[in-house]
């Protein structure tokens, strides 16, 4: 294990592994959740859409808000016009939290996306019952099968699934596998540089109909028109705007607000 990627995949699948709950428990918690928010659509309408995270810390940058309140942040982020949150979970590498997600899913009307490391089955239903309303799947962590299945879980039960990608190959993989909302990783997740190149050369091998967004590495307006000019439809920001003093005026600005 010589990078953080495969040390994060590889303690979410032995906590997997421990779980001894049954998927008929875990289908049951997840039916009983409040409607499903449209969070593909939410991007999919006209305009550059913004998806504002909420995160604590990251193991690249170490501590950015440890006592951020995640409602008051996602009333701050609605406020700014973001059309959706994302809410890191993972307790051991990033400080996020069930009870954050719950609370910011609880506070505003934005849908949400789970962001953490899904291995498998529970994962999916997990975020369900938690309140969300979409999942991330990271290519690079899932086998083909995996990666098949747990999109059609969360399609089955209503939600999103952000399938992410970091090259060529894997773009084809999400494609392959279905994905209709397909994330561009501008940061390399074992070395943790940057690339902003990658969204642009991924842009263009998407076919019509995929929604489209560029995480990573976005800070500035400009940022977001470049990406926008190369055919995305949404950002994924969250350094910028968990640093920020005035949250809600930093995602105006992203979204091209004066």
């Amino acid at each position: 294990m010589n990078n953080v990627l495969d040390r994060i995949v590889a303690a979410h699948r032995t906590a997997a592994a421990d779980d001894t709950r049954t998927l008929d428990q875990l289908e049951r918690a997840a039916l009983g959740g409040r409607p499903v928010r449209p969070f593909r659509g939410a991007l999919a309408a006209p305009g550059m859409g913004v998806i504002a995270e909420i995160k604590r810390r990251s193991p690249s940058k170490g501590e950015l808000a440890p006592e951020l309140v995640p409602a008051a942040l996602a009333k701050a982020y609605a406020d700014g016009g973001a059309d959706c949150l994302s809410v890191l979970t993972d307790v051991e590498f990033f400080g996020g939290s069930v009870d954050d997600l719950a609370e910011a899913s609880a506070a505003c009307d934005l849908p949400v996306l789970r962001k953490d490391f899904t291995v498998g089955e529970a994962d999916v239903y997990d975020a369900r019952a938690m309140g969300a309303d979409a999942i991330l799947l990271i290519v690079s962590a899932l086998s083909q099968v995996e990666l098949s299945a747990l999109r059609q879980l969360a399609n089955d039960l209503e939600m999103a699934a952000l399938v992410e990608v970091h090259d060529e190959e894997e773009l084809q993989r999400a494609l392959d596998a279905g994905a209709a909302l397909i994330g561009v990783n501008q940061r390399n997740l074992r070395t943790f540089e940057v690339d902003r190149a990658r969204a642009e050369r991924l842009a263009e091998a998407m076919p019509p109909g995929v929604v489209k967004v560029a995480e990573s590495g976005i800070r500035e307006v400009d940022d977001v028109r470049r990406l926008a000019a190369c055919g995305y439809d949404a950002v994924l920001v969250g350094e910028t705007l968990v640093t920020s003093p005035d949250p809600s005026h930093a995602v105006r600005m992203l979204k091209g607000a004066r």
